[in-house]
Parts: structure tokens; sequence; C-alpha cells
């Protein structure tokens, strides 16, 4: 099978983990454009990537939702579901309730199908959930190239993934199916609960040894 290319990127949210993905996309060689409320501090996000606000045009052909959980369904009503059609759409959020580090959405599905069905017509993948925006920044974890989790039901989305992943440095798991994206924002939960009881670094977590 032939390598996938490199796919223009729009990130979505100038946070910790859309600043950290936005950056590993230009360190691959991607066009990247970043989305926020704050122009500003789109513009910051990432050198060599173009800044823009919520409703601007998305010219990504990968989207990433890089959003707290309760801020996807907002921004995505800001525009037609067909401004998604046949894009790859990541959702790397973590439908957490930080009061009670619990998922918020009912047992069984995810975030990443909430995200699915309101988008039919867009290839959904969850993915970097799992990931620290720290050791999304530095590339490594424990001296070994930080691994990145995808779930889809695309084998073509996942491929373009794995392409902007892996020419940024980091290293790809393929953990199968969209239905799988359960499992992954549990392991996203889980490590989220231990850095918050200070017995994971935000600067460590979970990591792949091959």
């Amino acid at each position: 099978m032939a390598a996938a290319s490199l796919p223009s990127v729009t990130v979505f949210g100038a946070g910790a983990i859309g600043s950290a993905v936005a950056q590993l996309a230009v360190k691959a060689g991607a066009s990247v454009q970043v989305l926020a409320r704050d122009a500003a501090k789109a513009a910051a996000a990432a050198d060599g990537a173009t800044a823009g606000t919520i409703g601007d045009a998305v010219t990504g052909d990968l989207v990433v939702l890089a959003l707290p959980y309760p801020a996807i369904a907002e921004v995505l009503s800001a525009y037609p579901a067909d401004a998604f059609a046949g894009k790859i759409v990541v959702d790397p959020s973590n439908p957490i309730d930080f009061a009670t580090l619990d998922s918020v959405v009912a047992p069984g599905s995810s975030a990443a199908a909430e995200v699915a069905e309101r988008l039919p017509g867009a290839q959904v993948v969850k993915a970097f959930n799992t990931n620290f925006a720290a050791t999304l920044a530095a590339g490594t974890i424990a001296g070994e190239p930080v691994t990145v989790y995808a779930a889809a039901d695309s084998e073509d989305a996942k491929a373009t993934l794995r392409a902007l992943v892996e020419a940024a440095g980091l290293a790809y798991v393929d953990a199968g199916a969209l239905k799988r994206a359960h499992e992954l924002e549990a392991m996203g939960a889980l490590q989220i609960g231990l850095a918050l009881s200070e017995q994971v670094a935000w600067t460590g977590g979970f990591a792949v040894i091959k």
C-alpha cells in the first residue's frame, strides 16, 4: 500500500493540546490553520501556521477538535454540517467531569461517537486523547517516541493521520474501529486522574515500548 500523503490541517483551539498538535503538524511539514475564539492566541499557537477565529472557513483536509468536551457542540454549531463533509475529523477530547473524574457520556458510548453522529459526512478519528500536551510537544517519553493511538472506522483516515504523526517523529498505534474510542477515553480519564492525584507527572503518562 502506498504511503498516505500529508494532509492540510486545521486545528480548533489554541490551548495546550491545540498548540501541541499544531506544532507537530508544522514540524511534519503540513500546511496548518489554527482557529480559536481569540485571534491572538490562535496566532501564537504555532510558528508557521495561519491563524483565524472560529467561524472562519475551514481550510484543512484533516480537522482536529482540540477543545474541551463541553465546547465541541457549540463550536460545531458555528458551521453548517456540510462544512466538514469529506474531511477527516480528529477528536482528542476526554469527556471528563473534573469534579468527579468520571466520564460525562453514556456508558458504552464516547465523545467521538457523538461527533460522528453530528457529522455524518466526515471520517471521525479518536486520537491524541491519551497524550499529555507536554509529551506531544517534547516528542518523547522515557526516551522513546511518543505514541499516538488512533481509532476510526475509516482505514484511509487512519493512514492519513499516521502519515502526519510519523512525519513529526512520533509513533503510531492502530487501536481499531471507532467503537474503541470508548476504551481510549477510559485510558485518558485514568491518566488524567493519576496526574491530578500527582501519581503521574504531566510530563509523563502512558508509553508504548515495542
